[in-house]
């Protein structure tokens, strides 16, 4: 008879004529009652809560951690399908969920323990690439992909994360106050240099105000001279016209002069 399973589980069939036996994921297989047996794997993805508390890190100071993974058995590659069947063929969610927990578990507590606090709290995803490579690379042996890691939360008890919260506090306003006395001074600068600018600008005008009115003066000079040339020059030219001309009659024994206009 026909069985059948839907993308999220995988169905291996042993017994007769099934050797090695057969691993389908998503799709149906032909099963022979009584001579052969079919068993089912989930293949959903699991989100697991990796807490690790007060774990020491490698200052000495002791922090907790809880991060969120997403795990799940890989049906699409044939050989860690096989290598999930080996290891948790038989076995519920939840403990195949256990099993990846407490591996990813380990893997966290032991980079906690060569990161300082400083580091896990700042840099969080550098944190996080590390947790989700380093059991990527274990948990792919067991079948198992890590899809991924997300640090959740970072907590101590002895109040290490809130000083060095106010030490950080009272260094940014610092900062500010610093940065807002260099924008002052920045701004008084660019005002003042302003300020020599626009009077720069404003002798330059004048300046140029007063050059283009003594050029008009001057021009203005030159023209008038030229109109009182022609005026006088006019002048005498009527006058050479009009001047009266001396002609002399000799007839007879006396002179007469006559004006010859």
């Amino acid at each position: 008879m026909f069985f059948t399973c839907g993308p999220n589980e995988a169905m291996v069939v042993s017994g007769f004529c099934r050797s090695p036996p057969v691993m389908v994921a998503g799709g149906r297989v032909l099963v022979i009652p009584c001579l052969q047996q079919i068993q089912r794997i989930s293949l959903n993805t699991l989100t697991l809560p990796v807490r690790s508390e007060k774990v020491y890190t490698r200052h000495g100071v002791p922090i907790s951690v809880t991060g969120i993974a997403q795990v799940k058995i890989q049906g699409q590659n044939k050989e860690m399908l096989a290598a999930a069947c080996q290891m948790f063929l038989g076995k519920s969610e939840s403990e195949i969920g256990q099993i990846a927990l407490e591996t990813l578990e380990g893997h966290q507590r032991a980079i906690m323990a060569h990161m300082t606090v400083e580091e896990i709290y700042k840099d969080r995803q550098k944190f996080s690439d590390q947790v989700f490579h380093v059991a990527s690379s274990d948990l792919v042996n067991m079948g198992i992909s890590v899809v991924s890691y997300t640090l959740k939360d970072v907590h101590d008890e002895q109040d290490y994360l809130r000083s060095l919260w106010k030490g950080r506090t009272a260094q940014v306003q610092r900062d500010a106050r610093v940065g807002e006395a260099e924008a002052k001074c920045d701004a008084g600068i660019r005002e003042a240099r302003a300020r020599q600018e626009q009077v720069s600008a404003q002798l330059l005008s004048e300046e140029a105000t007063a050059r283009a009115q003594r050029d008009f003066q001057v021009a203005q000079a030159e023209c008038d001279g030229a109109v009182s040339a022609r005026r006088a020059t006019a002048e005498l030219a009527f006058q050479l016209q009009v001047r009266p001309h001396w002609t002399e009659n000799t007839a007879g024994t006396g002179s007469k002069h006559t004006w010859d206009r």
